[in-house]
């Protein structure tokens, strides 16, 4: 175990010393990640806890100075706050302080596509981007209104260009070639998926698949879905592919053909079909929608003096609901 801790720390500079002392916390309650340790292995009331303004910042020991927290009290709209149609939603810095805004940040939630960021953050870890991955045939799905990014079992496609087609299509296919290529397996991807979650303090959080194709046991929090984007940020091709208005793949088909895949971005801020409030610029994100999760997005947002926000809406009744509400709470962002 001890080893474990130790390969942590002396791993990537990017993560602060505060975060790595969570991890550890998490990795010695866990026992690295396993289900059965991970429902309640590091609480939520455990990581608010406060203490007083000449011990710190209000954070709970160890909670990374950069990782903003909800505010005290009532996890709800302020008096005079407009109402949303969504289920869950939160503005908040990634560099830390508390949440400008804030709505059943704790609660369960279903992620739909929104779980792909999780999916990026293990490729682009455990992952070579120059990798040429053959389509599996666990790429095949069914499921009715599934989004693809249109790739077959034998298809060769370097995982760079499959990030893409994660992030832009929203590609369910995209998200299990990945997970075969990066993982061995489906079920080995969605484990290390869970230990990185663990691993971020995300205890809210269990995925059952690298999609976020709907599963009662699949589900996040809008506060660790903050968590797991504050993560993927940290990873310049992350920010570069999310950036990205449109993409072209050029890649070997099955039959040995040469193919070629286009996919444009479907945030509404960045494709000019809704109008982002003066002063800020959004630079990147990921939607999600299913029956069950309504409609959700996780953003970044910048003000012209360069700070940087995460901003969320979780279970949106529609499409035009979701970016009123994402308006209504970037808005409250002091420009």
């Amino acid at each position: 175990m001890a080893g474990n801790v130790q390969m942590i720390i002396d791993g990537k500079h990017r993560r602060p010393r505060a975060v790595l002392l969570v991890t550890a916390l998490v990795i010695l309650v866990t026992g690295c990640g396993k289900k059965s340790g991970l429902e309640h292995a590091y609480s939520y009331d455990d990581r608010a806890v406060r203490f007083t303004a000449e011990d710190g910042d209000g954070r709970a020991p160890g909670f990374a100075a950069g990782l903003a927290v909800p505010k005290e009290g009532d996890d709800s709209p302020g008096e005079g706050e407009a109402a949303l149609s969504a289920r869950a939603a939160g503005v908040l810095s990634l560099d830390g302080g508390t949440a400008l805004y804030q709505q059943a940040l704790t609660e369960r939630m279903n992620p739909a596509s929104t779980t792909k960021v999780m999916t990026a953050i293990v490729a682009l870890k455990y992952g070579n981007l120059s990798d040429l991955v053959t389509v599996p045939e666990e790429a095949v799905i069914t499921e009715s209104g599934s989004s693809m990014a249109g790739v077959v079992p034998g298809d060769q496609m370097s995982l760079e260009d499959l990030l893409y087609g994660l992030m832009i299509p929203s590609g369910n296919d995209a998200a299990n070639a990945i997970a075969v290529h990066v993982g061995g397996s489906i079920e080995g991807f969605v484990s290390m998926m869970n230990q990185e979650a663990a691993r971020l303090g995300a205890t809210g959080t269990h995925f059952v698949n690298a999609n976020g194709l709907t599963d009662p046991d699949h589900y996040t929090t809008a506060y660790d879905l903050y968590l797991m984007f504050h993560e993927a940020l940290s990873y310049d091709t992350f920010r570069t592919i999310i950036g990205t208005h449109d993409h072209t793949a050029v890649y070997m088909g099955s039959d040995g053909s040469q193919k070629t895949a286009s996919w444009t971005v479907g945030n509404y801020y960045m494709n000019g079909k809704a109008e982002t409030p003066e002063g800020l610029a959004v630079f990147g994100g990921k939607t999600g929608t299913t029956k069950a999760a309504g409609y959700c997005l996780i953003m970044g947002t910048r003000t012209e003096d360069g700070r940087e926000y995460a901003s969320v809406i979780m279970g949106a009744d529609s499409r035009a609901h979701l970016y009123e509400d994402m308006t209504n709470i970037i808005s409250k962002i002091d420009k």
